[in-house]
């Protein structure tokens, strides 16, 4: 995928602050298998976050709505949310459903890496496709509710949307969201001259989203300046985690991440579809009961009644019952099929659907502990599988002795949407500092040095100057480094033209999961990021050396300057310590 930046230009005028008005609306965003959406300004309600409650196609409040899509033959949208998971069959019509874990990095990089169990997405549609339209649907909704709400016109168009997306995300998954919301029109211009719109939308990660929630009620965590807390968020998808420290007064709130994030796709959908297997296996003989009606009938009683109240092995003796869609074909004792309904001992359901999802997310918690060398001193757990009392309980049994705080925070499944919302509304950064989750680097050819003559005297080549050089990595950052949040880490780079129209440098940013520095591009595995193409021709220093050329051609000195925070990665062109525009990145997928 690609996507374009502002092009090189003279300086750039210093943006206005994300923080910078503080009357101006601020709206959250977190999209997952259970979207919610929140807002909030100084000026309603005096700066609480308020969120939205009331979704076409049911006269209930829901907190957050199911992300589903309904498509005609067509490819045209027939319902969204409630409506599309509520409808019946239609001729012709696809729904579709949890499309934004085609987003996760294995997935994009290989799509034989796509969890096979998921739905296949409609024919002639990506992925992004499906996040753009559900985006325009919520978003579209939403300007007219909060409009409703707050008994005026809702100048949406200037508010700061905060999107939240998983910490296992890298930088490719969080731009195709940003894109995604973009093309979604949740941010746009706003008036003539309004050239910084797309600084309104602001990508978070989820973990650092609900730190900021749960941190905000330290009287109830019973948190103190200088404590460390973990994370877990456990939503429908993904299960997050990270750990933070509480910095300074609480009065004056901020947090400090401490390690590399991690995450999986752990979370409470993977119970339904384990479920859903179960159910295949148990009815393999009984066909009637497994059409694509009666296995969403199985599925809906399953998720919306027994996975948050099942209890584990004190349910062991219980016995479920699931009522079949179908009346045919009604008895089979042996696999639990009586009288048109099918019967499962709870000590299957733990060992067949719950175990293996749950067993998942401690072994996460436990990895996550041991990148923590300080005392942790509460573990949170938020995202709407955090309700389940099963995976609550276990997580108490295996680190209570550990760490002597484990709660549900208040509005848990809720947290990361309201956190995001309360960070908009601070107009200040709450998360001083976050952690590099993995490194990020460059393959650059450099003035050879001895240690090359020595190890590597075959990547050793003469340039155009006549200069022996060495391909080698050049780290902008090492997996772990602690980064203020927004710090530029800049490096400087020298580019080599034979003639005028010799103007683009292209760099190419690669990544690693490897906490070794390394010098040489055949030591250990890298992944190709994104490249980076800049435009040197608008640079003084070009255009004096172009406008007299000489057979000897030229150098071009400048600076790149990369740029992360807890989800997204961003390339600055620097020329004599001025911005000089964005740069063109070019992400490989």
């Amino acid at each position: 995928m690609s996507f374009t930046a502002r092009r090189s230009s003279p300086p750039m005028v210093p943006q206005q602050s994300a923080f910078a008005d503080e009357r101006k609306l601020s709206v959250s965003i977190d999209f997952g298998a259970f979207p919610g959406r929140a807002y909030g300004s100084s000026r309603i309600a005096a700066g609480k976050v308020q969120q939205i409650l009331n979704w076409p196609g049911s006269f209930e409040t829901f907190r957050k709505i199911p992300t589903c899509l309904l498509y005609d033959q067509n490819g045209q949208i027939l319902a969204w949310g409630i409506e599309a998971k509520n409808a019946g069959p239609i001729p012709g019509a696809i729904k579709c459903e949890w499309f934004k874990l085609f987003l996760e990095p294995q997935a994009l990089r290989d799509e034989s890496n796509v969890d096979p169990r998921l739905p296949a997405l409609p024919p002639g549609k990506r992925a992004i496709d499906l996040i753009v339209d559900f985006l325009t649907c919520l978003w579209d909704y939403a300007r007219q509710q909060i409009t409703r709400e707050i008994g005026a016109v809702a100048d949406l168009d200037t508010a700061d949307v905060w999107l939240t997306v998983p910490a296992a995300w890298d930088a490719t998954g969080c731009q195709i969201m940003r894109d995604a919301a973009i093309t979604a029109g949740l941010v746009r211009s706003a008036m003539p001259g309004d050239n910084e719109w797309r600084e309104r939308l602001h990508i978070i990660s989820e973990p650092e989203a609900a730190a900021v929630h749960c941190a905000a009620m330290t009287d109830v965590h019973r948190l103190a300046p200088n404590q460390n807390f973990m994370i877990c968020d456990a939503g429908g998808g993904t299960v997050d985690l990270a750990v933070y420290k509480v910095m300074g007064m609480l009065a004056n709130l901020e947090i400090a991440e401490l390690c590399a994030r991690s995450g999986a796709n752990c979370g409470s959908l993977f119970l339904d579809l384990r479920f859903r297997e179960l159910m295949k296996t148990l009815l393999a003989d009984h066909p009637v009961h497994l059409d694509r009606v009666s296995l969403a009938n199985f599925m809906e009683n399953f998720s919306e009644t027994e996975k948050l109240r099942y209890m584990g092995e004190e349910d062991d003796d219980k016995m479920f019952h699931f009522t079949c869609f179908n009346v045919e074909d009604p008895d089979d004792p042996a696999v639990g099929l009586i009288n048109g309904e099918v019967t499962i001992p709870g000590n299957l359901l733990r060992r067949e659907v719950f175990d293996p999802v749950v067993n998942e997310v401690l072994e996460l918690i436990e990895a996550q502990t041991k990148k923590v060398d300080q005392r942790l001193d509460a573990l949170l757990l938020v995202g709407g599988f955090s309700a389940s009392e099963y995976l609550f309980r276990k997580v108490k049994e295996h680190f209570q002795a550990r760490i002597r705080v484990i709660a549900r925070p208040s509005d848990c499944d809720t947290a990361t949407l309201r956190g995001a919302a309360q960070y908009g509304l601070a107009r200040r950064p709450l998360v001083s500092s976050v952690v590099a989750p993995r490194s990020y680097m460059l393959k650059v050819k450099l003035p050879a040095e001895p240690e090359d003559w020595l190890k590597r005297p075959g990547y050793i080549r003469e340039n155009d100057a006549g200069v022996a050089i060495c391909e080698n990595r050049q780290y902008l950052v090492a997996k772990g480094a602690i980064l203020r949040k927004g710090q530029r880490l800049k490096r400087m780079f020298c580019k080599f033209s034979q003639t005028p129209s010799d103007r683009m440098f292209v760099a190419v940013l690669y990544t690693s999961d490897s906490d070794k520095i390394m010098r040489y591009t055949d030591e250990g595995e890298i992944m190709e990021l994104c490249q980076w193409t800049i435009d040197l021709g608008a640079l003084p220093s070009f255009q004096r050396h172009a406008s007299a050329p000489t057979p000897d051609g030229f150098y071009t000195e400048f600076e790149l300057g990369l740029e992360l925070d807890s989800a997204e990665v961003r390339g600055v062109l620097i020329y004599q310590g001025q911005d000089w525009g964005r740069v063109v990145f070019d992400y490989r997928t």
